[in-house]
């Protein structure tokens, strides 16, 4: 037998009953071969070769897309790590295979047995999968395939959600949406595929799957629904068959296509799928100049929409958009914007900090191009709360950043929802932010954040069966968005429905377990006197010594009674804080928790003074519930204008 016949036919055991072939990337339970997608195996196979020891997310793209690679591989490995457990059924809790490090990265700590082969100088073998039409030439598709699951957040194969007005993946508990009763056609464009070989334009092909997203959802709202960038997201690259894509985002039709670039041109291709028989409605390939980009994009849109509404019996014109063919300076503002929206979309303070940069670039060269500043308004609105810096820092930037979008186009739905938010958080001006809520949804009623955004500013208001309404508007457009799941469960605790809250919770860490909104559930925890709970979470996923997780640390000891405990960490925090001055709001729940209300009013006051967008729950969370009773509390909240 040759020595290469005798390397794949290397296995370890480990379990009661898994069996891995490191070199032909094949993994049996009880002799039974299992599916296992070729960038989780990758993974796997890496995890066990280096058993025991911390593998950071480092080492882990190193290995599976190599170095110098600009591509969202966070949320890949997220999907990866979590359908690697779905298959194992490792428990992320308490897992016997795969352990988390929160911040770090991951471990395989199951005993292993039999030889562990390095197959880091033999890739895996790739099973191979159909080829549809619009993906191209076989070799840009191998390139492809080696960077297929990037941007993947959910695995397909999680919990059904069941709900009134369809079923999706996650069982996220909403009430009955108004918005498929309405009869409206709903649409997925998949993430467009990137031909061109080089993987710094990954940008430019997720660019123009937003861009027909927004196209195709401006064109008649009232009666075709287009699913969200989150959402569709997740297929990318993925080789899940269409039926089922179209099954677990509840739509109807399904656009795919792809994207080949030069420098001065673009050949864009496309097909239209209507799903209930697979028929192919129409196809196209574009080839044009690259300055007609946006020019493109409106003709495309113009000619699905149409063939949508030929297909439901409707002949109704549909006016085309107009798009001037861009200048040099205007082209390449519309690159370095749709650069700061890929970075924009990863919801990290260091993806915001990148974004800001490439909005900055955008408007400095066109400085007409108001989607480049309502990208500005947007990041700065964000990267506060997930910095936790205080609202100072940033809250004159967006609203500047608002306002001049708002100026050179006022019919932008994004730059109305940013002013929302900016005028609800930071000046507690609760009419103006509803008021441009309502009008950014009414500008793009299929835009996802707008809905989401909306149904959090409702909920501070107590205005829950609205809240609710809004919260299922914004998930049947994005189905699959662990952000408007987990907001949906925080309103849940609002209303002080605690069971519902910790189930919503605990779907959507079954999925991501660090997933940071998510974290929410040991407050549920604490207001049903579920202590020990509480502190194991906190145990484990917030085991750091930020200033966070020292403050909620310091609430749950004090909240059970361990008053030693709470004063340790109230004293830490309070170093923290003379250290480098933190955000009054972190300082809030330690005193809270000791019981001690003059300090948590007197830090709330501070918050006040500093406009914290923390204060936006005073009215519903039932976290101030023991403040309640004091006049200077309800006094407060009148201050913040959520008295009524």
């Amino acid at each position: 037998m040759s020595s290469e016949v005798a390397r794949i036919q290397d296995s370890v055991q480990f379990g009661d009953d898994f069996e891995l072939n490191c070199a032909a990337g094949q993994l049996r339970r009880s002799g039974r071969i299992l599916k296992v997608e070729r960038i989780p195996m990758e993974i796997l196979v890496f995890l066990v070769q280096q058993r025991g020891q911390l593998v950071t997310r480092e080492q882990l793209v190193e290995k599976v897309w190599g170095k110098d690679v600009h591509l969202d591989t966070d949320n890949s490995i997220n999907g990866a790590i979590r359908k690697i457990r779905q298959v194992l059924k490792d428990d992320p809790e308490e897992p016997r295979f795969i352990q988390t490090i929160t911040g770090s990265g991951y471990r395989f700590i199951a005993p292993v047995s039999g030889p562990v082969i390095d197959t880091a100088t033999e890739p895996l073998p790739v099973a191979e999968a159909p080829v549809s039409p619009v993906r191209g030439e076989p070799a840009a598709l191998f390139a492809g395939l080696r960077r297929r699951m990037l941007g993947i957040w959910i695995a397909v194969t999680a919990m059904l959600l069941i709900a009134a007005c369809g079923i999706f993946l996650l069982r996220f508990e909403f009430p009955v949406s108004p918005l498929r009763s309405g009869g409206r056609t709903m649409l997925a464009v998949l993430p467009f595929e990137n031909l061109t070989g080089d993987a710094g334009q990954e940008y430019f092909s997720d660019g123009m799957t937003e861009e027909m997203i927004t196209q195709l959802g401006s064109f008649d709202p009232e009666h075709m629904g287009v699913i969200a960038r989150t959402s569709v997201m997740q297929y990318k690259h993925s080789q899940e068959k269409l039926p089922q894509i179209a099954h677990e985002l509840g739509v109807e039709y399904v656009l795919e296509g792809s994207v080949r670039r030069d420098a001065d041109r673009i050949r864009i291709t496309a097909q239209l799928i209507q799903m209930k028989d697979q028929t192919h409605l129409w196809a196209r390939e574009y080839d044009r100049e690259a300055k007609d980009v946006l020019v493109l994009q409106s003709e495309i849109a113009k000619e699905i929409s149409g063939e949508i509404h030929t297909a439901l019996g409707e002949h109704k014109p549909i006016a085309p958009i107009v798009q001037p063919t861009l200048s040099p300076d205007a082209l390449e503002a519309y690159n370095l914007y749709l650069k700061g929206q890929y970075f924009w979309n990863k919801r990290t303070v260091d993806g915001f900090q990148q974004a800001i940069g490439y909005f900055h670039q955008a408007a400095e060269k066109d400085p007409q191009y108001a989607r480049a500043y309502a990208g500005l308004a947007a990041s700065y609105a964000l990267i506060g709360p997930y910095s936790g810096t205080p609202a100072e820092a940033f809250s004159s930037q967006a609203r500047a950043a608002a306002l001049r979008a708002l100026q050179l186009d006022d019919n932008l739905a994004e730059a109305h929802a940013a002013l929302a938010l900016i005028v609800q958080n930071h000046d507690y001006d609760w009419q103006t932010a509803e008021k441009e809520f309502k009008k950014a949804i009414e500008l793009n009623p299929n835009y996802a954040t707008g809905h989401h955004w909306y149904a959090e500013h409702l909920a501070w208001r107590g205005r829950f069966d609205e809240a609710f309404a809004e919260s299922e508007c914004a998930r049947q457009l994005d189905p699959l968005s662990l952000i408007i799941a987990a907001d949906n469960a925080a309103i849940l605790y609002y209303s002080r429905q605690y069971d519902r809250a910790i189930a919503q919770f605990n779907e959507v860490r079954q999925l991501d377990p660090g997933f940071t909104r998510a974290g929410s559930i040991f407050q549920v925890y604490v207001q049903k006197g579920m202590f020990a709970e509480a502190e194991a979470y906190l145990g484990k996923q917030c085991s750091s010594g930020s200033p966070w997780c020292v403050s909620n640390r310091a609430y749950t000891y004090g909240r059970a009674g361990k008053r030693e405990k709470a004063g340790r960490e109230l004293k830490k925090l309070l170093d923290l804080n003379r250290r480098q001055a933190l955000d009054p709001m972190v300082i809030v729940p330690a005193y809270l928790g000791t019981g001690n209300n003059d300090q948590s009013i007197a830090w709330l006051e501070k918050a006040f003074v500093q406009h914290s967008n923390g204060l936006t729950g005073l009215k519903v969370d039932p976290f101030y519930d023991p403040l309640r009773g004091d006049p200077r509390f309800q006094n407060l909240l009148r201050r913040v204008g959520l008295s009524q």
